[in-house]
């Protein structure tokens, strides 16, 4: 069997010199170094980028599928489900969720990592108390990549029992662009007016759409509770 350990010490070398330049099939490749340890991994890294279109691609495959790639297996599936998940962890934790949000940036910092790798539309409620210190973000839908179902008694519910005074709304759009419907502006504008009955207020929906958010409430679609 070929010994591989010298080009492997390189490559972690090179990574480690210029880990933002460093092309995506090579950092899987490395990546795979530690769930492959005897194997050539540098065609493994090529033949998943091309069956799944890009880096992004392979970490947002079904898993199984991508165990079923000549050389993976459910070992290295995991693997990249684990850095997919520490990715998510990692963007959630930085973003601060522990301060107080202050305003339409602050929320979407804390809210764009709920949508990391997403493939189907979510609706996440994030609740805050009087002072705008975050409470909790509950995951309250999930649909197709078409349409998330919003349903008001799991908003309401998501908000009393975090004791939230103030909630944010968000959901994302898998593909095209983060302009609400006309359907997101009437079930808002719903939603805002059933919150205010139970003594809550909807700050704001954001739409998400890759590096994209929009704000229902900057964007002049929300007016005053009835």
């Amino acid at each position: 069997m070929a010994d591989h350990s010298g080009h492997r010490e390189r490559l972690r070398e090179e990574f480690l010199a210029r880990p933002e330049s460093f092309p995506d099939h090579k950092v899987l490749e490395l990546l795979l170094f530690y769930a492959l340890p005897r194997r050539d991994t540098n065609p493994i890294a090529h033949d998943l980028i091309d069956r799944f279109g890009s880096l992004a691609g392979v970490l947002d495959a079904d898993p199984e599928a991508v165990a079923r790639v000549a050389g993976m297996g459910r070992q290295s599936a995991v693997l990249l489900q684990v850095v997919k998940e520490l990715g998510r962890r990692y963007q959630t934790l930085r973003a601060g969720v522990e301060g107080i949000v202050s305003d339409t940036r602050a929320a979407a910092n804390v809210l764009r990592p709920c949508f990391y790798g997403a493939k189907n539309e979510m609706v996440y409620l994030l609740c805050l108390d009087g002072k705008g210190k975050f409470l909790s973000c509950p995951k309250i839908g999930e649909g197709s990549v078409n349409a998330a179902e919003v349903i008001p008694r799991k908003v309401v519910n998501a908000a009393l029992l975090s004791n939230a005074t103030m909630v944010v709304l968000a959901h994302n759009h898998v593909s095209g662009l983060a302009l609400p419907s006309q359907e997101d502006r009437t079930t808002t504008l719903y939603l805002r007016d059933l919150l205010a009955q139970v003594g809550v207020t909807l700050l704001d929906h954001l739409v998400f759409v890759d590096d994209d958010m929009v704000s229902m409430a900057d964007s002049g679609f929300l007016g005053p509770a009835r």
